[in-house]
């Protein structure tokens, strides 16, 4: 079965068994959005820098929501910054999507219930772990030496920097997480295309962190 990085993202992301999150919507929304840059770059539909995001190829892929994302950047009258991009692009409604398409493709099970009997709520407990099995022998592969490969990379990248590395896998070395986060090991393009994805999600999370700061002590 063929899953984005931002749907690989989430499941790492995800408690297998309790289907909650593993860390805040603050830092996964930015993440799925900036997975969603990364994946057109690394085939070569967008080109991405610190300073803006370039259509290469406004080809489809034949995927729904990258599909829609390079359509939408396509029709932008004016270049932007990844980080730009990044701020429009998250949302509970992408996460709510994506989460969606994996229970309708059998990975994910839905289940609504109530906090307090008052609440809605739902979960997405695993239902079928052979994809995210195959995920994270990806990841434990190039984290412990292997060539990642640059939809691996980014992968590794964009967890780490919305600090869900840890959490996903806590034995993980540092110092390899972070040579991989950086792109020290790649050629410039997938390099750049992680620089500029990090610094985007830095951005998209200070600003949510700083916007919820402000609500709650406003």
């Amino acid at each position: 079965m063929t899953v984005t990085i931002a749907e690989e993202l989430l499941l790492l992301a995800y408690n297998d068994e309790k289907g909650t999150q593993l860390v805040a919507g603050t830092q996964l929304d930015p993440a799925l959005a900036g997975a969603l840059l990364a994946e057109l770059a690394v085939n070569d539909r967008l080109e991405l820098s610190d300073r803006k995001v370039t259509v290469k190829d406004p080809s489809p892929l034949g995927d729904a929501e990258l599909d829609a994302t390079l359509a939408r950047i396509a029709e932008e009258g004016k270049e932007r910054k990844p980080a730009w991009w990044v701020q429009r692009l998250q949302s509970a409604k992408l996460r709510k999507r994506l989460l969606t398409r994996l229970a309708e493709s059998g990975v994910l099970t839905e289940q609504r219930g109530k906090v307090l009997g008052v609440f809605p709520t739902t979960r997405w407990p695993e239902a079928n772990p052979d994809v995210e099995a195959e995920v994270r022998d990806r990841v434990i592969s190039a984290l412990a030496g292997a060539d990642p490969g640059a939809r691996t990379a980014v992968l590794i990248a964009i967890a780490h920097a919305a600090k869900l590395d840890r959490k996903a896998f806590p034995g993980a070395s540092r110092q390899r997480v972070k040579q991989i986060a950086e792109g020290a090991w790649t050629a410039d393009a997938v390099a750049q295309t992680i620089a500029a994805i990090n610094a985007a999600m830095i951005a998209a999370v200070t600003a949510a962190t700083a916007a919820a700061t402000t609500s709650t002590t406003g």
